[in-house]
């Protein structure tokens, strides 16, 4: 697997370089990792909820302080945030070789909702911890201002009052919100193991029924221009995360760079996984001469995970996946088991009838237990798709794009293909005509209902990590004429397979592989042709 990844690389003050991050020892750092959603900013969809009345933290808390009364409700928060994310979470992170972590918090975390400034202690003892924890594990800890005072979104996910970017519009706020910048920086300036200062998650929304808020961009980047020099009075080293508006999509903000020491955060969902969802950040990176970083990205299905983030790693792009744990999901390394009677409690927020007080406490106090990862369902398909290792699936579209033409793909087909996808790789794409076009999901870009054909003469590539002699590889395909292929590791022959006309996906006999760190699978068509679903590695 590639070495920029590798947790060895965990030392010393990370610091741009260019266009690339490097740690205190001057070695270049791709990060990967993984962020801690709904721990200190809880969102409803993570507790499977899709209501307005239970979307965002000062909600969820209304609802439980309504059905199991002030007492309660103040014991179950603080066992919450002990219980959500645990030093345990910490070492699975990185024993399953992450190596960096982002710590979104809410500012009510921190700082009492009051007049003044009345800081929170415990807040701050519970980012010391999971920093203390980081250090222990070696992996780098960004923190994430993930809703600001006022909210700097305008949405459930910066725990908005009114779906409204105050953070913009009020002066309290505002100060605020530069107050807990720099109490941070004056906590932590001596902490290596902090990676960086995620300033703002997500500034300003697109427009929607509240209103249009664009034309506080400029006060978005006086906002940067602000927190980085009153940081940099006291902390003079730590790197500077920047992200643009509009869910961290637009380029708009970055017309200049803010500190030498800053790196480009952007975040990508529900988009196709090729090199046209870097492109524009690419260009940008090259035009400010800092380096990139995926900081948010995610919910979509594994295979999604095995197209975008290898190629984010061969482009020099380090990546941070969205959520490290939720409940009853596939698509996050843990999944939290529904308790049971948990129904009931989504139901009252939809009008349904009220949860007893004791079935409320009942229902709460298993999902209190149930969240702590010993007491989770382990996803092993997620990392394994992250970190494309034996034990996930390809599409057979999502061949490796570098080092390009010729060398990852034979690329000889004139013109570009009809679906858009992997435009000007000169491969021939399809439509899979027995597809469903419904989207599944809200994130669906649906990209796995294309085929790659293959004819004679032609190949293409997939990059596979940490495989054994008891590993192998098998292809998914339709062929309506016989064909042969030879299937390759580097440069050995693994053997040829003959295939027989077929209309319905078919799978091959299993090709066993050769043991390696890192190897490159190539499959060449010798005759006839064959349209590739996905790749197994089995």
């Amino acid at each position: 697997m590639n070495e920029k990844i590798n947790r060895n690389r965990v030392k010393g003050f990370l610091k741009a370089k260019g266009r690339t991050i490097v740690n205190g020892d001057g070695e270049e750092i791709i990060l990967t990792g993984w962020g801690l959603g709904n721990w200190l900013l809880p969102e409803g969809y993570m507790w499977m909820s899709h209501t307005g009345a239970f979307d965002r933290p000062r909600r969820i808390e209304a609802v439980i302080r309504e059905l199991t009364g002030s007492e309660y409700s103040k014991q179950f928060w603080k066992r919450f945030r002990d219980n959500y994310i645990t030093k345990e979470d910490i070492q699975a992170m990185a024993d399953q070789g992450y190596n960096s972590v982002r710590i979104p918090f809410n500012w009510r975390n921190l700082m009492e909702n009051e007049p003044g400034l009345i800081w929170k202690e415990e807040g701050f003892k519970l980012l010391d911890q999971c920093i203390d924890w980081c250090e222990q594990f070696g992996i780098y800890a960004f923190l994430d201002m993930h809703g600001a005072p006022g909210g700097q979104t305008g949405a459930n996910i910066d725990d908005s009052i009114d779906d409204r970017p105050r953070l913009f519009l009020d002066e309290d706020s505002w100060s605020k919100g530069l107050a807990i910048w720099r109490k941070l920086a004056e906590r932590y300036k001596d902490r290596w193991i902090v990676g960086g200062y995620d300033l703002l998650n997500e500034p300003i929304r697109p427009k929607n029924e509240v209103g249009d808020y664009d034309y506080l961009v400029p006060k978005l980047s006086q906002f940067y221009e602000e927190a980085i020099a009153t940081i940099r009075e006291v902390d003079p080293k730590h790197l500077f995360s920047i992200e643009g508006h509009h869910w961290s999509t637009r380029t708009d903000v970055f017309h200049k760079k803010y500190d030498d020491n800053m790196v480009i955060h952007f975040h990508r969902y529900a988009c196709l996984p090729d090199k046209s969802a870097f492109t524009e950040w690419l260009e940008l990176s090259q035009k400010l001469d800092a380096p990139l970083w995926l900081g948010e990205t995610g919910e979509n299905l594994v295979e999604w995970y095995t197209a975008i983030y290898p190629l984010s790693v061969s482009l020099g792009i380090g990546y941070n996946l969205w959520p490290w744990k939720k409940m009853n999901c596939t698509n996050s390394p843990y999944s939290i088991k529904t308790p049971e009677g948990w129904s009931k409690l989504l139901a009252y927020t939809k009008g349904g009838p009220r949860p007893s007080y004791d079935e409320a406490t009942k229902i709460l106090d298993e999902y209190l237990e149930n969240m702590k990862v010993k007491n989770c369902n382990y996803n092993k398909e997620v990392t394994n798709s992250v970190f494309r290792i034996p034990g996930c699936s390809v599409r057979a579209t999502d061949f490796d794009e570098l080092p390009g033409k010729s060398n990852s793909f034979s690329g000889i087909r004139l013109g570009n293909n009809d679906t858009k996808y992997r435009s000007g790789t000169g491969m021939c794409i399809k439509e899979d005509d027995t597809y469903k076009k419904e989207q599944r999901f809200y994130f669906d870009c649906m990209w796995d209902r294309f085929l790659l054909n293959l004819e004679a003469g032609e190949f293409a590539t997939y990059s596979i990590n940490h495989v054994t002699y008891e590993n192998s590889v098998v292809f998914e395909y339709t062929c309506d004429k016989h064909a042969s292929i030879s299937i390759y590791q580097d440069d050995c022959e693994l053997g040829t397979v003959t295939l027989g006309k077929t209309t319905t996906k078919t799978t091959t006999k299993q090709v066993s592989l050769l043991s390696a760190n890192e190897a490159t699978i190539k499959v060449s068509v010798n005759e006839g042709g064959v349209d590739l679903a996905r790749i197994y590695f089995k």
